[in-house]
């Protein structure tokens, strides 16, 4: 089977993006990949939200390398909230691994032990968690894995891939496939993004192809290839109330 040029390949992902831009809503997500000057390895994740609970966050970066979520108004918390599926560490890194995920399991996938996890206890979404993993070490793959209620039991299905990262490319997945209720989950394989530009460019990007009304946050990591030293950008929809 022929594979793809690079030009090919470009094209999918601007579709990709086209096709992003119209879903109104596709949960969180995450993508990985490489910078176009190949310098740097590209780590993305974002929420979109519906319910009042959902969007009241936002990403901090508390220490060097990671992400976290916190509540935008503690005020608006309420007593039988419960926050384990709002609040976690979504970016970490140890030892020249790095992880991003929906939920508490990023410090599981640092360490490649996934299986302990299933998908989320959010009855009737049975949300998947979704987790990525790359690594400082030629040739450069990222591991992405869907944790997902089986479509015939309550049982939990592994998708688990393993993926050689391009110049200016990015793997995506998500939790959900488009709006609904309950949420129809991802399908499918990870798919393809354009990662163009910087740090800057591409937080804007993508930041500007999610739903206006349900994007909520973002988070955008750059991974120098040469001396494993990261950065991070975050954009907010909303500014933390203490």
């Amino acid at each position: 089977m022929p594979t793809m040029n690079e030009s090919d390949l470009k094209k999918e992902a601007d579709n990709n993006l086209l096709a992003l831009a119209k879903n109104r809503y596709p949960g969180r997500g995450i993508i990985v990949g490489m910078d176009e000057k190949n310098q740097y390895l590209v780590m993305v994740y974002w929420i979109t939200g519906r319910s009042p609970k959902s969007r009241n966050r936002i990403l901090i970066n508390p220490s060097c390398g990671m992400v976290k979520t916190i509540l935008a108004n503690p005020n608006l918390q309420k007593e039988e909230d419960d926050l384990n599926l709002v609040i976690y560490t979504a970016m970490d890194e140890r030892k020249g691994n790095y992880a991003v995920s929906n939920g508490h399991q990023t410090a599981s996938a640092l360490i490649d032990d996934m299986g302990r996890w299933i998908y989320e206890p959010d009855h009737p979404n049975h949300t998947p968690r979704i987790a990525a993993v790359v690594c400082l070490a030629s040739p450069y793959f990222a591991k992405m894995s869907i944790l997902k209620k089986s479509p015939t039991s309550y049982e939990c299905d592994r998708y688990l891939y393993e993926l050689a990262l391009s110049s200016g490319l990015g793997y995506c997945i998500t939790t959900y496939r488009c709006d609904g209720n309950p949420t129809p989950q991802f399908l499918g394989d990870p798919y393809l993004l354009p990662l163009t530009g910087d740090i800057d460019n591409i937080a804007n990007t993508i930041w500007d192809t999610l739903n206006e009304e349900n994007r909520i946050s973002l988070a955008v990591k750059f991974i120098d290839i040469y001396t494993g030293e990261s950065r991070i950008k975050i954009i907010n929809k909303y500014q933390s109330i203490n």
